[in-house]
């Protein structure tokens, strides 16, 4: 399990030249580390001394963190299915057609996996928008990073989501993946917006970003 490793196994088995983990795994893991840090300013915004609203932070952003935690492993687990897929016996046209189906299906799979992640990254980057808000100040750049990594998350799930559509032979199911895809980028997009334009506001040696 990846997420059982050290921090330096991780790295030396990503490092590797074996194809997974990777960068599907990298943004499940972007997403927990954003979420993780959501819970460290909640709590140091009184989640755990009566504040309900940082309460319910905490409590939303724990859960996120544990599920985007188990995506970095399942993100591997279905690349590893796409590759099953393609190294079945294609000798005989029954096979052929057998092994056709499982390419589909598995690559079906890899696509959906990472909308999932990119969904749940932007529903930590709300919680980053709320923490930068009204978190406390002197750990603004905390949740400020947790925001950079929470887009991060989105947008390196959704290579993932694209490179896996492209050998997809089945437009409605292309379609819906599309569809998801524009939603989930769009409300991304205006969150980072916002949490771009307090940063600058709320620090006064704050950079463009």
């Amino acid at each position: 399990m990846l997420m059982e490793m050290t921090v330096k196994g991780f790295l030396d088995e990503l490092a590797s030249k074996s194809p997974a983990p990777g960068g599907g795994s990298v943004s499940a893991l972007a997403g927990s580390l954003a979420a993780a840090l959501v819970s460290m300013v909640a709590r140091l915004t009184g989640a755990e001394a009566g504040n309900e609203n940082m309460r319910r932070i905490l409590e939303q952003a724990g859960g996120l963190m544990e599920r985007l935690s188990r995506h970095v492993d399942d993100d591997a687990a279905a690349f590893n299915l796409v590759m099953q897929a393609y190294r079945l016996p294609k000798q005989t046209e029954v096979e052929k057609e057998q092994r056709s189906a499982a390419i589909q299906e598995a690559l079906k799979g890899a696509a959906s996996h990472p909308l999932l992640v990119a969904g749940e990254c932007l529903q930590v980057l709300a919680l980053c928008l709320e923490v930068v808000t009204l978190g406390n100040p002197n750990a603004l750049s905390d949740a400020g990073v947790a925001s950079l990594m929470a887009y991060s998350g989105i947008t390196g799930a959704m290579f993932n989501v694209a490179i896996n559509l492209e050998g997809i032979k089945d437009p409605v199911f292309t379609q819906q993946s599309m569809a998801e895809r524009d939603r989930i980028m769009s409300e991304a997009g205006r969150l980072y917006a916002g949490i771009q334009a307090l940063m600058q506001k709320k620090l006064a040696c704050m950079v463009e970003w």
